[in-house]
């Protein structure tokens, strides 16, 4: 009975075309926002900011950038990984050859360096779709491997191939505490889940959606193919790259290419799978899956073989991991297509009947 429409009257479109259109999601979201702000670093310990809430935030944002690709414009990537490191050498090398060059415009900038890397590989999607473009988008992965490894420029000159940051401030604030590293990742997050979120309620949306149900369809209604699918392999890379650079110069500090393999694009494909295709919401729920369930089994699985008797090793626990995941997306592939989004969304709608059986 509390979650109801009853008597919430809209008297203009702008009311009509909210982002929450309930009372209840809206106060909902407030009350998250200001728990996050307030709550959490009352609460959280330095290990939960670190192992958690950091990377969280981090690949939170680099799902949203994937969702509207693969979720809402239906082109499939698998290099998604090679647009994080894109994104993160361009503002390495812009925050360490610009004198003075502020860490935020810095890290905007490698997002518009992974924009123009979105566009060039997302050329091949003007011509093929399905396997073949998620071929193609690998091939973007081996290539940004290779370059970062090879071409000494990218990385400084370091013989290594290992690359820093240090001294990061923000208004003449050093960001150094994991309290302040967390509240920088919040910021960005929120600020590009409210630009997707409108993004995607707006006419650039409905033509992604229209792409990724029917293509042929789309364009017969005077939507034009090259603009929708390259806009959504732009905003995407956009998203990645911005979050690339805050997953090496905030959560790692220092990082090398590896840091950026095909296991991280795998990852991120596997939260919106599982997170739920087509839904900002979904990749927030795919992120919280993916950060947590590692750490829950690496404290679980010990303490179930120590009760039995039996040592686990940290090969099995990884091992247990995968099979996992698989499972998990085999599962949602053939029950619930649309993830934990849509989990959520069918709790919501139960709870807007209850107590009434229809």
């Amino acid at each position: 009975m509390l979650y109801r429409e009853n008597g919430q009257f809209k008297t203009t479109y702008r009311h009509d075309q909210q982002i929450f259109p309930i009372a209840q999601d809206r106060w909902g979201i407030l009350l998250l926002v200001g728990f996050a702000v307030i709550g959490v670093p009352l609460l959280a310990d330095e290990y939960m900011f670190r192992a958690i809430l950091i990377p969280f935030l981090i690949l939170s944002l680099a799902a949203i950038g994937l969702n509207i690709l693969v979720g809402y414009c239906g082109q499939i990537s698998l290099g998604t990984g090679a647009f994080m490191a894109v994104g993160a050498y361009a503002a390495y090398n812009f925050f360490i050859r610009v004198d003075g060059m502020p860490v935020i415009v810095a890290i905007l900038l490698g997002g518009a360096c992974t924009t123009v890397a979105g566009i060039l590989f997302g050329i091949p999607s003007l011509r093929i779709k399905g396997l073949y473009l998620a071929v193609a988008t690998l091939a973007a992965q081996f290539f940004f491997d290779w370059a970062f490894l090879r071409i000494k420029w990218l990385t400084n000159e370091s013989t290594t191939g290992t690359v820093s940051v240090a001294d990061l401030s923000l208004f003449g604030t050093r960001i150094d505490s994991p309290v302040g590293k967390y509240f920088f990742c919040l910021g960005f997050l929120l600020a590009f889940a409210l630009v997707a979120k409108n993004l995607v309620r707006g006419h650039i949306g409905r033509e992604w959606m229209a792409m990724r149900d029917m293509d042929v369809a789309a364009s017969v209604i005077g939507i034009r193919p090259v603009y929708a699918k390259l806009s959504a392999f732009a905003v995407s890379s956009f998203f990645v790259g911005v979050a690339g650079a805050l997953w090496g110069f905030v959560h790692l500090g220092s990082w090398e290419a590896l840091a950026f393999n095909i296991d991280r694009s795998f990852q991120l494909l596997f939260m919106v799978i599982i997170g739920g295709l087509g839904s900002i919401m979904g990749s927030f729920f795919g992120a919280a899956f993916i950060v947590v369930l590692p750490i829950f089994l690496n404290q679980a699985l010990p303490a179930i073989g120590a009760f039995f008797g039996v040592t686990i090793g940290t090969a099995l626990i990884a091992h247990t991991e995968l099979m996992i995941f698989g499972g998990l997306i085999v599962f949602f592939l053939i029950v619930e297509p649309h993830g934990l989004a849509r989990l959520w969304s069918v709790g919501k709608e139960k709870l807007r009947l209850w107590p009434f059986p229809h």
